[in-house]
């Protein structure tokens, strides 16, 4: 897959990953926040839980499902950025978690074939 092939596919799962919490009352607080740690996709808030959210979509299962790519030191990076945000942003002692959005596109029917919320994905390390 071509980069921009790869950017586009992005930015179609970022959409309907939009569209998928919004359906699910989750509250959007904040898309592709970024700071000197990294990238954090969507920030939302579901009931009183804050979410940090990765959004993954791939065209095939060729290189494994979408979470698979949330690597040990992406991980890391998340955790570090959403570190900063809570501190950008005066938050302290709330809930929150970490949740990776894994979206499969098939690109024959131009839809999504499968979206699948995983809650609880990874947590802060002592």
């Amino acid at each position: 897959m071509k980069k921009s092939e790869h950017y586009l596919l992005g930015l179609k799962g970022e959409a309907i990953a939009k569209k998928f919490l919004l359906s699910r009352k989750y509250k959007i607080l904040a898309c592709n926040y970024a700071c000197h740690f990294g990238e954090i996709d969507i920030i939302a808030k579901d009931k009183k839980v804050l979410c940090f959210i990765e959004i993954k979509t791939r065209a095939s299962l060729d290189h494994g499902y979408p979470a698979e790519a949330v690597t040990s030191a992406k991980q890391k990076k998340i955790i570090k950025s959403a570190e900063m945000y809570l501190l950008q942003n005066n938050i302290e002692a709330e809930e929150y978690r970490f949740d990776v959005l894994e979206i499969l596109y098939n690109k024959e029917n131009e839809n999504f074939s499968e979206i699948n919320l995983i809650k609880d994905a990874f947590e802060l390390q002592e």
